[in-house]
């Protein structure tokens, strides 16, 4: 079967994200992803999910490691993998010091042994059902499950956007998690997890590579790339490692002029500096025949997995995300 995933990050309310998973499970979608930010508790609507759906596959995309405790995403992770009959994905990153420290008031620092750590973590919490820890980053004392995991080995995917970080998924995660990719940067991705897993004696071939890709429907291509120009804006305008990430794609003064807008708190002049070709680079964007064709682009980039991300906000939001499951789903 065709594998193809969707992605929720705002937009729609928690419970008109499980009708949509309904929807994408009955359209033959491989998996749903939920993010964890300001549109509700990622765990909770997975759950949600779980007891609705009975084939599709549940993921976090993902559940940063800094603003919960390890073994509260341990057990989050399963107790919605039991819920689901063993159908769940953790999806873990460190998410950005932009959010974790002025959203949730908590430090960020080393963010990639924080990651390495917290993977260790819950690795041993589900297989052993108890950790003591002493790292870097995460010391425990002790902590232990008072029940059984439905599965000792829940699939681990790491988020990554640079080379160190997707080299460590080559050493250590079943799966990564890229954002906003090109189809140049899919190709690249592979060699990166292919020198990490090399380190450690894994076949790089075991690990999925997945991408969030932003998309956006429309009758046409211009509305489809006037939708995602705001959320791109956001993006470049409000996290740095995106700025550096897409300007590493070859937009360096665009996304500086993106950057330097955003600063003078002009959103709609930032909104204008993101082009179409920065977002036709890194989104699934037009009409249906159009994303399509891209998907199955990205398929032979080297991405295993693509998932679609809608952008919609709003009281439309249900209906641009049911439009773009229907328009994309496998055929």
């Amino acid at each position: 079967m065709t594998r193809i995933g969707i992605a929720f990050s705002g937009g729609p309310s928690p419970a008109e994200i499980v009708e949509c998973v309904k929807l994408a499970e009955s359209l033959g979608y491989e998996s749903a992803w939920v993010a964890e930010g300001h549109g509700g508790d990622q765990f909770s609507v997975l759950t949600a999910c779980a007891t609705q759906t009975s084939t599709i596959l549940l993921g976090t995309a993902i559940s940063s490691v800094f603003v919960r405790s390890i073994p509260t995403i341990a057990m989050a992770a399963a107790t919605v993998d039991e819920i689901s009959g063993g159908r769940f994905i953790l999806g873990l990153g460190s998410s950005h010091s932009v959010q974790v420290k002025p959203e949730h008031g908590m430090d960020y620092a080393k963010p990639i042994t924080r990651v390495r750590e917290s993977v260790d973590i819950v690795r041993a919490l589900l297989r052993d059902g108890v950790v003591q820890y002493a790292g870097e980053t995460v010391t425990i004392e002790n902590f232990d499950f008072w029940f059984s995991p439905k599965r000792k080995d829940i699939p681990i995917y790491l988020a990554g956007l640079f080379p160190k970080m997707i080299s460590v998924c080559g050493e250590i995660a079943d799966g990564l998690i890229l954002t906003r990719s090109t189809l140049e940067n899919s190709m690249r991705s592979r060699q990166w997890i292919a020198e990490g897993a090399a380190r450690c004696g894994r076949n790089a071939a075991d690990i999925d590579v997945t991408s969030l890709l932003p998309a956006a429907l429309a009758d046409n291509r211009e509305d489809a790339l006037d939708v995602l120009r705001p959320g791109l804006a956001f993006y470049l305008g409000f996290f740095p490692r995106y700025n550096r990430l897409i300007a590493e794609y070859g937009f360096a003064g665009e996304a500086a002029r993106v950057a330097e807008a955003w600063s003078r708190n002009d959103r709609a002049a930032a909104t204008r500096a993101v082009t179409d070709a920065m977002i036709e680079a890194t989104s699934v964007v037009g009409t249906a025949d159009q994303c399509r064709e891209k998907i199955e682009a990205y398929r032979e980039s080297g991405i295993d997995l693509p998932i679609v991300s809608p952008f919609a906000r709003g009281a439309e939001s249900t209906a641009v995300f049911e439009a773009v499951i229907r328009a994309c789903a496998p055929g």
